[in-house]
């Protein structure tokens, strides 16, 4: 019975210390006040002809961004205010 409680005692701390971290991260990822709607930075970029956009996070409060343009996978680094791309490679991989 100890052993029961012990295990069950593990899994609740362990899933408090998940949603904790969790809520920590979600506070450092978000955008930066003023930033235009995500939806509206993506269509930007697709009437630029990056279709399909395939991933979008946000790092330092810049959007990166994952997208395919005439066939070739491009990552963009985009500011969340304007929806200006500051920096886009190809990405070789």
């Amino acid at each position: 019975m100890k052993n029961v409680k012990n295990s069950l005692l593990a899994v609740t701390l362990s899933g408090i210390a998940a949603v904790a971290a969790s809520q920590d991260n979600s506070k450092e990822e978000m955008p930066p006040p003023g930033a235009m709607a995500l939806s509206t930075i993506v269509t930007k970029l697709e009437q630029q002809g990056y279709v399909p956009v395939v991933e979008v996070s946000l790092d330092g409060g810049r959007w990166e961004i994952e997208a395919y343009k005439e066939g070739k996978r491009w990552d963009l680094e985009v500011d969340p205010n304007s929806g200006e791309i500051v920096n886009a490679r190809e990405d070789g991989s």
